[in-house]
């Protein structure tokens, strides 16, 4: 194990804009980074998942509701910044904190040692104990693949959105993108003007203007800290689209080879597929105490173990920059009340 890990009050886990609001709100609290807590994460290249975001990419809400609390975003604030905006803006917080990550530091699992007050973090390069731990691994970690998109064969590529940058990156030809939400929307409008698209979508969501509400990056997210009936889609409406020269269809049921099935029994052939499908969150090395008697957002069943900026552990909102600063808050009172 890493020199500098041991006797830490609390570990937090992921250094993205979850992990950096914990590190803010314990700072405000007194403590001290590198000293009576550290952060460490995953990534090997110091990079956060914003930076390998698609070029283009900016965010449904502006400037003014995409910040932490530590400092704003260096932009016009009625922008809508870019992702790569957005990582630059991390790794200014990040230095105006005086945080400095172990990076390369993969979590496997934490548990409780014995019946004190005590956790053990397990890593990939051993164990640490620390009285508290903080999930922040994000709610967008892992991409969502459907299973019928094994059984599918194209010439071009199938990928996705994670993974997707530019327009070059697809080959020419009939592209389709599977998801509705926010992303497919975005790529779908950003790759109209040089491809024929097909968007497949589950439901006829409404659409809300961009310029009007303060909505979110990732599709399925909540806005104004509340969370609809029916997810609105910020940004182009399908009608738009339409009109752009996108084939707005029904979701995909299921592939074969070449050929994917549309719920209304229709069928195409695309050179190409991007899928645009969403993501699991990063909380998979967790225990089941975790999810078990749980008292109040961000806390866990497990004392000393916190969840911060995964909706499905606290309240819609949390995985956005703006919201999760409220998880921070509870999370590091909670700490520094804890014996």
């Amino acid at each position: 194990m890493r020199s500098g890990l041991t006797h830490r009050r609390a570990i937090i886990v992921g250094a993205g804009q979850a992990g950096l609001a914990v590190a803010a709100a314990l700072i405000g609290l007194g403590f001290r980074p590198q000293q009576e807590f550290v952060v460490v994460d995953a990534a090997t290249d110091r990079q956060r998942s914003w930076a390998s975001r698609w070029h283009s990419m900016r965010l449904l809400s502006d400037a003014r509701h995409s910040t932490l609390p530590v400092r704003p975003l260096p932009v016009d604030p009625h922008e809508h910044p870019r992702a790569d905006e957005i990582a630059n803006y991390l790794d200014q917080v990040q230095h105006t904190l005086g945080v400095d990550p172990f990076w390369g530091l993969r979590v496997v699992g934490v548990e409780r040692v014995g019946h004190g007050s005590v956790l053990q973090l397990q890593t990939a390069e051993g164990d640490v104990q620390t009285r508290n731990v903080v999930c922040a691994t994000g709610a967008a970690t892992h991409p969502r693949i459907p299973a019928w998109a094994q059984q599918l064969r194209v010439p071009g590529v199938v990928l996705h959105s994670a993974h997707y940058q530019f327009p070059r990156q697809v080959p020419t030809g009939r592209v389709l993108i599977v998801g509705g939400g926010n992303s497919g929307v975005q790529l779908a409008r950003e790759l109209s003007t040089s491809h024929e698209i097909t968007l497949a979508v589950r439901t006829r969501r409404p659409h809300r203007p961009a310029r009007t509400f303060p909505a979110h990056a990732r599709a399925g997210s909540s806005w104004l800290g509340r969370a609809p009936a029916v997810q609105p889609v910020f940004g182009d409406s399908y009608h738009a689209l339409r009109h752009a020269g996108v084939a707005v269809t029904p979701a995909v049921t299921g592939a074969d080879g070449g050929q994917v099935t549309f719920a209304d029994g229709s069928t195409l052939a695309p050179d190409s597929v991007i899928l645009a499908t969403g993501y699991d969150p990063g909380d998979d090395w967790l225990p089941a105490e975790a999810t078990a008697a749980r008292s109040r957002p961000a806390m866990t069943g497990l004392p000393g173990l916190f969840v911060a900026g995964i909706p499905a552990h606290s309240r819609p909102g949390a995985d956005t920059l703006a919201g999760v600063s409220r998880d921070a808050a509870v999370i590091a009172r909670t700490i520094a009340d804890r014996p």
